[in-house]
């Protein structure tokens, strides 16, 4: 005799949510990383363009346009913002800044230790908009970063200007209300209430100062799809004495008895780097205030030509002890140019002697 079990599977039932409990699923650590679509708050940002040809006069007509709204509305001077004059404390938390990746170059202290330097050029950056506290605290992200603790300001700071056929309506848009060209990039900066900055100022590589320890964040290289000897650094198997197609693998990753399964966290082949990461403490040695070019010491996350984000530093040890550029620097109202090239006194400057008598 057999006996029949009913299971109750409707979808208020203990079964239903037991099976299909999507919230877990959702949660689980072995979720995708690494997205290639942004996130769905953002607006659509590249133009699809269609294959119907513009006659060069129409061309010529919409560049004039564009240089005829766009003409001198960027502001240069500290003065013309009317900035608010604060003052620094050692809880004040500044702006950064969009820099590029230029490559690495090596210094020499004037003990002869060769060091090795990376190279971050400041991009032209604006700030776009400034979301007060109140407000960025009801975002999407203001309200997971600022659940249990007193919600700060947020700047939103564009670089890279470039030509507004490129973008869409909706993205040119968010530039209507500051009078600036399109930026290529855009990136959030937590700030305080006494480090907010008014739409059009101006960041540059003055911004920051010579011995100052900053934090960059960027995306590291990407290296598609690696096996265990790569991505892990795992040995590998023997080279000869019978072994065959077992030079690179990995080898066991788990056994029949207590283990029973594969535990999360297994070490295998994947997808090896395109992470975003911190470098955090990194000293600057050396500053160009003609080009807007940062020498930092130490490497940085992703590859030559990517985009990183500078900022404080925020390792207690090495925040500042004396009052940097607040809220930002502004060249001087008097005319006089600043000093061009910038170097840190641990460094020998290329061009003055090396040996004094």
């Amino acid at each position: 005799m057999v006996s029949s079990l009913a299971v109750d599977i409707t979808p208020s039932s203990k079964a239903f949510k037991l099976f299909f409990n999507h919230e877990q699923i959702r949660t689980m650590s072995r979720v995708k990383r690494r997205t290639t679509h942004p996130p769905y708050w953002h607006v659509l940002k590249n133009n699809q363009r269609d294959d119907e040809k513009i006659s060069s006069d129409n061309l010529r007509f919409v560049r004039e346009v564009i240089q005829d709204k766009y003409k001198n509305k960027s502001p240069i001077k500290g003065s013309d913002l009317g900035i608010e004059k604060t003052e620094w404390d050692p809880k004040t938390k500044r702006s950064g800044v969009i820099a590029r990746n230029i490559g690495m170059q090596h210094m020499w202290e004037k003990d002869g230790k060769k060091i090795i330097c990376t190279v971050l050029q400041v991009l032209d950056n604006h700030v776009i908009r400034y979301v007060p506290p109140e407000e960025y605290a009801n975002s999407v992200i203001g309200a997971k970063m600022f659940k249990n603790r007193k919600p700060l300001g947020c700047l939103v700071v564009g670089a890279e200007a470039t030509n507004p056929d490129r973008f869409t309506r909706q993205y040119c848009s968010l530039f209507n209300e500051v009078g600036l060209l399109p930026k290529k990039r855009l990136a959030r900066f937590i700030v305080t209430p006494n480090a907010a900055l008014p739409p059009c100022t101006p960041l540059t590589a003055g911004h920051f100062v010579i011995g100052q320890a900053v934090d960059v964040y960027g995306k590291t290289i990407d290296y598609g799809f690696q096996g265990v000897v790569k991505r892990w650094g795992f040995k590998g198997g023997p080279a000869s004495h019978g072994a065959t197609k077992f030079h690179r693998r990995g080898g066991t990753i788990g056994t029949g008895r207590d283990k029973a399964r594969v535990w999360p966290g297994q070490k295998m082949p994947g997808h090896m780097g395109s992470e975003r990461r911190f470098n955090r403490g990194l000293k600057i040695v050396r500053i160009n205030m003609k080009y807007n070019i940062v020498y930092v010491k130490g490497t940085v996350p992703g590859p030559t030509n990517s985009i990183v984000q500078i900022f404080d530093t925020i390792l207690p040890r090495r925040k500042f002890t004396e009052a940097p550029p607040h809220p930002t620097y502004f060249p001087p109202e008097d005319g006089t140019l600043p000093q061009e090239d910038i170097w840190d006194s641990s460094l020998h400057v290329f061009g003055s002697p090396s040996i004094s008598v």
